[in-house]
């Protein structure tokens, strides 16, 4: 059987995604924490931007690999955890590291994650739009 050849992440790449994301967030006034991870989750990349919240390096962190580890945007869990629905309970689980908000998007090569990033500080929206300007960075790499 032949190996396909699969795009990878890396420091570089992760460090463009974190400048598009930061570049997304200035016009909005968006003081938020960005981070990328690899396939498994682990962290590849971080920026906290000045004047973000405390919890934000925490929650980006967890909303990349909540994106990696479920193959979804963080956004589109939040209907799947509410209670009687499919996932409930999801978001408490692994001392309540799953994330069901928006700002966590997997990143994908093919039928596989090959990475995710996270954004956390922002509105709901700002963050799913700032991480969505991290995505296309890695979108256009992946193509290239």
């Amino acid at each position: 059987m032949a190996r396909v050849e699969r795009f990878e992440i890396d420091l570089d790449l992760a460090h463009a995604m974190i400048a598009a994301a930061r570049a997304a967030a200035e016009p909005v006034h968006a003081h938020v924490s960005i981070a990328v991870v690899d396939a498994g989750g682990h962290l590849i990349a971080f920026a906290r931007m000045d004047g973000a919240e405390i919890a934000g390096p925490v929650l980006a962190v967890d909303k990349a690999f909540t994106a990696v580890a479920h193959r979804i945007a963080t956004a589109e869990l939040t209907a799947l955890v509410a209670p009687g629905a499919d996932l409930a309970g999801m978001n408490t689980a692994d001392h309540g590291r799953y994330i069901a908000f928006a700002g966590g998007l997997p990143l994908w090569d093919q039928d596989r994650v090959v990475a995710g990033v996270g954004v956390s500080g922002g509105s709901a929206e700002q963050d799913a739009a700032i991480a969505a300007a991290a995505a296309a960075v890695f979108e256009i790499a992946r193509q290239s």
